[in-house]
């Protein structure tokens, strides 16, 4: 995506490497809500040296950090795609809880059905690369950062894009209403969906209508 946008539009882009994230489901466990946020400040520092103008754009808890950053640091716009309102319900929740219960169990599946089953792409599945557990304390950390999350969503003021696959089981396309809802204080706010996508609209089958949503929303913010 980041390929794309330089390409399209020439922006300098920068693929942020979370703490915790792409080095072993361990680091993930020692990883809290606070040091994902500092991620997203080291890479807004580092584009500052680069540009005037930044945007924020996440995918799943990326999009959560997206909006939740943008209260807190100067940015054109974002861009939040498959963003999670708050943990399911029938997950376990509250986050002490959560935490009460790795003490027990460390991992958790990431999904009930077979591997790549969410997937419409299957080569793009059999390329991408995630944690194939689900560290339990970590989901504690994510059930805070979300609470934050939907905190900071009446403080939002820029632009904001929000898209959601309706085929998304991982993080269900409903998730999308209550976020657009929370952002009453944004005058320009968009929603998407797309179809024929799982959770990671990046990289399944409907990337590309995904890349071009993306750069009209923030070509357009450009131009006004």
């Amino acid at each position: 995506m980041g390929e794309y946008l330089n390409r399209e539009l020439g922006f300098t882009c920068l693929g942020v490497r979370l703490a915790g994230h792409a080095t072993r489901p361990k680091d993930m466990i020692r990883s809290r809500w606070t040091d994902w946020t500092v991620s997203v400040e080291d890479g807004y520092n580092l584009l500052s040296g680069a540009t005037d103008g930044i945007y924020l754009v996440g995918l799943s808890m990326g999009g959560a950090l997206s909006l939740l950053m943008s209260t807190r640091l100067d940015v054109k716009g974002v861009v939040a795609m498959s963003t999670p309102y708050q943990i399911p319900a029938d997950g376990p929740r509250p986050a002490w809880q959560i935490r009460l219960v790795s003490y027990f169990k460390t991992y958790l599946p990431k999904g009930s059905g077979e591997p790549g089953s969410g997937w419409f792409d299957m080569d793009a599945f059999k390329e991408h690369i995630s944690y194939p557990l689900n560290p339990i304390r970590s989901a504690a950390e994510l059930d805070v950062l979300l609470t934050k999350m939907r905190a900071a969503l009446p403080k939002v003021k820029v632009p904001v894009c929000l898209i959601h696959s309706k085929d998304d089981d991982y993080v269900i396309p409903e998730n999308m209403e209550p976020i657009y809802e929370g952002l009453v204080n944004v005058s320009d706010k968009t929603k998407h969906h797309v179809t024929g996508s799982g959770h990671v609209v990046t990289r399944d089958a409907a990337r590309g209508r995904v890349f071009e949503i993306a750069r009209d929303f923030i070509k357009r913010v450009e131009e006004t």
